[in-house]
């Protein structure tokens, strides 16, 4: 098997991460072709044990790490704002982190690709997390007409180190909240105390700030009509604390506005 039927299905992945771990498309697409021409000149010894995606990978974070991470800089030019975000990650808490967020590695994988150990790698992964997790703190609104529920998203938004400016059981008072202190990120339920409804309060408050929004229902299929756009992050009731928690870090990181 040539070089190209082996590693070639690999590339566009490989992209993805280097664009992700450079901060831009231009520097990322610059080290994939630098670590092509070292693979096809037989400047690079690949591990023929392992995977094709493993092997390209542990190629590419090798001469990266002798040579893009040593020229890295605070600013990142062009870069979106989730660039920005992992490029304020220590160089190989970043690479731990893309490996397993966006190429899906296991921390197995990734301890044979950064060439350290499973332990080492978790750490890395832990520490990545804990990271982005402060980077990321926001206020928050929560519209939720069950006071016990609402207390117990109040924990989980806090154990994220983030803060609840208010909870509001009304379509009114949600819209007041947001009117008094724009929120970084809203959870809402759907059906209100008073009969109002959290899918129009939501839409009212997108309609002056531009925030991830994330809907807890027991009415899921309110919002699952097809008709119209649906959510990006809809959790049904009764939810898992770690799939709150997940979703609104996730909404945070991914938020354009």
């Amino acid at each position: 098997m040539s070089l190209v039927e082996k590693y070639a299905p690999q590339l566009p992945y490989l992209r993805r991460f280097a664009r992700a771990l450079t901060g831009t498309q231009s520097g990322g697409d610059a080290y994939v072709r630098t670590a092509l021409q070292a693979l096809v000149a037989g400047d690079v010894d690949m591990d023929d044990s392992l995977s094709p995606k493993i092997a390209l990978f542990q190629m590419f974070l090798g001469i990266w790490n002798t040579t893009g991470a040593q020229l890295e800089s605070d600013d990142v030019p062009g870069a979106d704002a989730q660039s920005v975000r992992i490029h304020k990650l220590t160089p190989t808490s970043r690479q731990a982190f893309l490996l397993n967020a966006l190429e899906g590695m296991s921390v197995e994988e990734i301890a044979v690709i950064m060439g350290i150990s499973s332990s080492d790698a978790k750490t890395l992964l832990e520490q990545a997390e804990a990271d982005i997790e402060k980077e990321l703190r926001t206020n928050v609104l929560i519209i939720e007409d069950e006071p016990i529920i609402a207390a117990d998203i109040e924990g989980l938004v806090e154990e994220l180190g983030h803060t609840v400016d208010a909870i509001a059981a009304t379509h009114t008072e949600a819209v007041k909240a947001a009117e008094k202190k724009k929120p970084g990120i809203v959870l809402a339920d759907v059906q209100l105390a008073d009969g109002s409804s959290g899918i129009e309060a939501v839409t009212e408050i997108l309609g002056d700030y531009d925030v991830p929004v994330i809907f807890i229902t027991a009415f899921p299929e309110r919002l699952l009509t097809g008709d119209k756009p649906e959510p990006a992050y809809l959790i049904s009731k009764p939810f898992r604390p770690e799939n709150v928690k997940a979703a609104i870090s996730q909404a945070l990181f991914f938020h354009h506005g």
